[in-house]
């Protein structure tokens, strides 16, 4: 396993993490959960993602019991939470210093922790303050219930006012985001955050690498039985990943995999892992043999030369362009 710094921080995180979003509670249970987080754990993954928001709250209960049950050291390994999207009540979502401190400690409760390594604002919310959600994560840091606060999906302008307001006024600064990075999905991370990475040091844990699947080849020719787009509950997904034009394009990359000796998901992940600004590339399995298959992916970035990067590239064609 490689380990890489999360920007400018002291924390080292593995180049591949392994994440509960859409797996537990839907595909996993307890016992299978169990088995994921082991064999991620033992080929050295020490990043585990999860969100209040996830199975509504079941799969950081999920993440708990594994935890708990496997006895590791709890300076092994680091956990995060985001917080956003906590229940049905008007206090119960968003980003409220009220829903910022309750959500934290419900999160902990879930996870059964005394504290969280690495603490999100799942997404920005206009209706309150960026002012007021800094102060709150300041004291969460400085209680000890949460080392490090970042961001998901916040525009490169929202997460430079949040610093501002930090080093302003002698609060703790946001320190990564979590944006979705993959084949299909680049702007943001490749053109929008160059700024933070460069003036702030900013540190990224991506997911979504696969986009939902589709880059595994699994789905060029329908949907498999017994897949995640087959899962009755998850027909949301389902409508928002798979379009012909994606496809179209996902079909092209099979050669290359092939030219590699790699599997279509290998090859997605190992270009992720080949962007410098990646701290981590937040991975997601049903079961442990897909995950002993990500964790190949770090071989297969050995063998993505430049010019093989530009044979993608131009097989893409979406570039993002300088603004």
């Amino acid at each position: 396993m490689e380990y890489r710094r999360l920007g400018r921080s002291g924390l080292k995180l593995s180049a591949l993490s392994y994440g509960a979003w859409v797996t537990f509670n839907n595909q996993l249970d307890e016992e299978r959960a169990r088995e994921c987080m082991t064999a991620a754990y033992d080929a050295g993954v020490n990043f585990f993602d999860n969100a209040e928001a996830y199975a509504g709250g079941k799969a950081e209960t999920l993440m708990g019991a594994t935890l708990k049950s496997a006895g590791w050291r709890r300076e092994s390994y680091v956990v995060s939470t985001k917080v956003f999207w906590g229940g049905e009540g008007p206090n119960d979502k968003g980003l409220s210093h009220k829903h910022v401190m309750e959500g934290v400690n419900a999160a902990l409760r879930r996870l059964q922790l005394e504290y969280v390594d690495l603490c999100f604002c799942h997404r920005p919310d206009p209706e309150t303050p960026i002012e007021e959600t800094v102060r709150a994560m300041d004291i969460l840091v400085r209680q000890g219930k949460v080392f490090y606060w970042g961001t998901s999906e916040w525009s490169a302008a929202e997460i430079a006012i949040a610093v501002g307001i930090a080093k302003q006024n002698g609060l703790t600064p946001p320190v990564m985001e979590q944006p979705q990075y993959n084949m299909l999905s680049r702007r943001r991370v490749e053109r929008e955050y160059a700024a933070l990475y460069r003036e702030l040091g900013y540190g990224t844990t991506t997911w979504s690498p696969l986009a939902s699947g589709l880059l595994t080849g699994k789905y060029n020719d329908g949907i498999p039985p017994g897949s995640r787009l087959d899962l009755p509950n998850l027909s949301w997904l389902k409508d928002m990943v798979l379009d012909e034009g994606r496809l179209a394009k996902v079909r092209l990359l099979a050669p290359v995999a092939g030219d590699l000796g790699a599997t279509m998901a290998q090859l997605a992940l190992a270009w992720c892992l080949k962007n410098e600004h990646v701290s981590t590339v937040i991975t997601g399995a049903s079961r442990k043999e897909q995950v002993k298959e990500n964790m190949g992916a770090l071989e297969v970035a050995k063998k993505l030369t430049p010019e093989i990067m530009k044979r993608i590239d131009d097989l893409l064609g979406n570039v993002p362009r300088e603004d």
